[in-house]
């Protein structure tokens, strides 16, 4: 049985060298296969992230806008005066208690 074994190593060992050219060019396909693999597995990944972080813009953009609103919705001159006449107890005055200071 092992001069069997020895008899196949020898026939591979004989084969490989005289088909070099043909393992070699065997070797480079197999090793571009795996790189196109590779590169089609990391081109997916990237278009994942691309995907996700752009949700997340929409998502952002959507929430900025919200809050734009809001401010503009809480900057408003009526309601800033409301919220003084009933929280500060103040308010524009009359003409009668309107005092003009002139600088000269």
């Amino acid at each position: 049985m092992t001069s069997q074994r020895h008899n196949l190593v020898d026939i591979l060992l004989t084969d490989l060298t005289r088909n070099f050219v043909r393992v070699l060019l065997f070797l480079a396909v197999m090793a571009s296969a795996f790189g196109v693999v590779l590169s089609a597995q990391y081109n997916r990944q990237l278009s994942i992230q691309v995907e996700a972080l752009m949700q997340e813009q929409d998502r952002l953009d959507v929430e900025w806008r919200h809050l734009v609103l809001e401010q503009s919705a809480l900057t408003e001159h009526n309601r800033i005066e409301t919220l003084v006449n009933k929280k500060l107890n103040m308010k524009r005055p009359d003409v009668d208690s309107e005092i003009v200071v002139k600088i000269e």
